[in-house]
């Protein structure tokens, strides 16, 4: 998932995606602690766009803050 594709999700959506790649990710270190792992990749693909959800996550809250201070 790309970021502007994730900028266009609402908080709520950001907060499901952000659980259901958690979860994908324990289930990938599982399968890679027990050898059945076949594409480590996947680790890292999950662990970016983990990154690129709470980056906008941040974003909103900051901003969020700074409408609030005006």
């Amino acid at each position: 998932m790309k970021a502007t594709e994730t900028r266009e999700l609402k908080d709520s959506e950001i907060q499901q995606k952000l659980e259901e790649a958690y979860e994908e990710l324990w289930n990938l270190r599982f399968k890679h602690a027990t050898n059945q792992l076949t594409n480590t990749r996947d680790i890292r693909r999950i662990r970016k766009d983990i990154a690129r959800l709470k980056t906008v996550q941040r974003e909103r809250e900051i901003w969020a803050a700074y409408e609030a201070q005006e």
